[in-house]
Order: structure tokens, then sequence, then C-alpha cells
């Protein structure tokens, strides 16, 4: 089993950046693909980001793009979404995700096997 727990989440204007950390323990955490997705209120979840495990291939969601910037730490267990140029449109639950390694490439909830507890990320205008 692997344990993720995520934090950085909070309050912040338009315009603003969050780190968001992913530590995990269990299970051996470079052997995984990581990601992120959200919920926003009455909303579906969606896919984010995902990072490969060697961190060679990384993947955005197109509203994401050039804003946020997905990366990990293997050394550390720990996984960062670097989030910038904020909008309120961001505001979500953020949600650190693990998958085997040829899943990264997924945007299916499905595909991804461990999940956090979650991280609220409010963005205000």
């Amino acid at each position: 089993q692997v344990q993720l727990v995520e934090s950085g989440g909070g309050l912040v204007q338009a315009g603003g950046s969050l780190r968001l950390s992913c530590a995990a323990s269990g299970r051996t955490f470079s052997s995984y693909s990581m990601g992120w997705f959200r919920q926003a209120p009455g909303k579906e979840r969606e896919f984010v980001a995902a990072i490969s495990w060697s961190s060679n291939r990384i993947y955005y969601e197109d509203s994401v793009e050039g804003r946020f910037t997905i990366s990990r730490d293997n050394a550390k267990n720990t996984g960062y979404l670097q989030m910038n140029s904020l909008k309120p449109e961001d505001t979500a639950v953020y949600y650190c995700v693990l998958a085997p390694p040829l899943r990264v490439g997924s945007r299916r909830e499905y595909d991804w096997n461990y999940w956090g507890q979650g991280t609220q990320v409010t963005v205000s205008s």
C-alpha cells in the first residue's frame, strides 16, 4: 500500500501562486507515475498534470499548461505542483495520485491506483 498526503493548499488572490506537495510513504514512490487531479464544487473530477517516474514525460491539461509545473523528488518521496497565475476557476480540491509507469499519460481517474485525501485551493477574484 501507498499513503499520500497533500499539503500547501490555501486561499490566494487571482494572479497569485501556490505550491502543492505530495508526500508518499509505503511502497517505493520512484516506481510510480505521479499526477494531480482536481474537483471543483458541482463538477466532475478532472485531470490536471502527470509526470513519469523518471520525470522525462510530463502531461498537462490544456487550461493549466504554461501556468502549472509538475515535478518530483524521488529521493524525498515527494511530488509537487507549482501553480502560478492562478485564476478563480482553479478553485478546487486537488488530489495527488499514483499509477503504474505505463499509465502516466492517462487522464482517466480509474487508471490511477492511489489517491491522497486532497487539499483545498481557493482563488479569490
